[in-house]
């Protein structure tokens, strides 16, 4: 169940921030405001580890009152976790959490989800944070990208930072990937995702979307900091903040996804992805995109 259907209010579209830390004061942090840096991980896609550990190393240098989570479901990955960031001399902790999913689910979604979902969880019941920022392990991003998004989303409950998506070039992703929520959105929605019978999924992202418009949450969207996506070890796709075109603002609006997630519920169809395929071909991007089936994706 989706919960009581409340007035959706208008996502805002993101655009060219400028000087995007001068809308925070950078003194801010000295007066309390906690951010928690969020991230499910697993040993099969640990490849930029190191690099994501890194930068995380350089975020918490740069804004001091924060702390890294890492959630895994793997009970023998979780103490060398707590090694690497011991040795790193990184603020955190691991979390450990059970992937909980129907006999028929094959996706990898359900971890991701379920990782997200203990994050939350623990934020809520074991933390005062104000902010939870979520990342994927994959991401390098703008060591200084707490007060860049803490200035985003001054008047708003969630900020989500566009990034280029694994298996595209030009693709832009702006769900759960690189998103700062605050501790009030967090209280009205869960993590969590569908996989339809037929294969086709709706990740957490997709669901955390239309939960968030559901529950009356205020949302930017933009393309605020440089994000590097890894592929793999070395293959990285990466993006500069940017101002949103006109087509990108308009399919990312609320009432146009409202609609698009609503009508992937009611077919069970991963509607959301199969028009952003269509609209890169659109585009001319044909080339820049691998060959994928829509419901085998690991996510964004």
């Amino acid at each position: 169940m989706l919960g009581k259907r409340l007035e959706p209010n208008r996502i805002v579209d993101g655009i060219l921030p400028g000087n995007a830390e001068s809308a925070f004061d950078e003194h801010t942090a000295d007066r309390g405001i906690h951010v928690l840096v969020g991230s499910p991980t697993y040993r099969g896609g640990a490849y930029a580890l190191d690099r994501f550990l890194e930068n995380q190393r350089e975020i918490q240098r740069r804004f001091p009152n924060s702390e890294l989570i890492l959630a895994t479901a793997e009970h023998d990955f979780a103490p060398e976790l707590e090694s690497l960031l011991a040795s790193r001399g990184i603020m955190g902790r691991v979390v450990l959490y059970e992937v909980v999913k129907p006999p028929y689910a094959r996706r990898i979604i359900w971890n991701v989800a379920c990782g997200r979902e203990s994050i939350r969880r623990y934020m809520l019941s074991q933390t005062d944070a104000d902010y939870l920022l979520s990342l994927d392990h994959d991401m390098v991003c703008d060591p200084n990208i707490i007060r860049i998004l803490l200035g985003e989303i001054q008047g708003y409950d969630v900020v989500h930072s566009g990034h280029r998506l694994r298996w595209s070039d030009h693709a832009i992703g702006m769900g759960a990937g690189c998103a700062l929520i605050s501790r009030r959105a967090l209280e009205k929605v869960a993590f969590r995702c569908f996989e339809f019978k037929n294969g086709d999924i709706m990740d957490d992202g997709l669901t955390l979307e239309l939960d968030l418009i559901r529950s009356g949450c205020r949302v930017k969207k933009g393309v605020f900091l440089r994000i590097d996506h890894y592929i793999d070890a070395e293959r990285v796709r990466s993006i500069e903040p940017q101002p949103l075109g006109l087509l990108r603002r308009l399919s990312t609006s609320w009432p146009f996804r409202y609609a698009i997630l609503r009508l992937s519920l009611l077919l069970r169809r991963d509607i959301s992805s199969r028009l952003h395929i269509a609209l890169l071909g659109l585009l001319g991007f044909k080339r820049g995109i691998r060959r994928v089936r829509i419901g085998t994706r690991r996510g964004d």
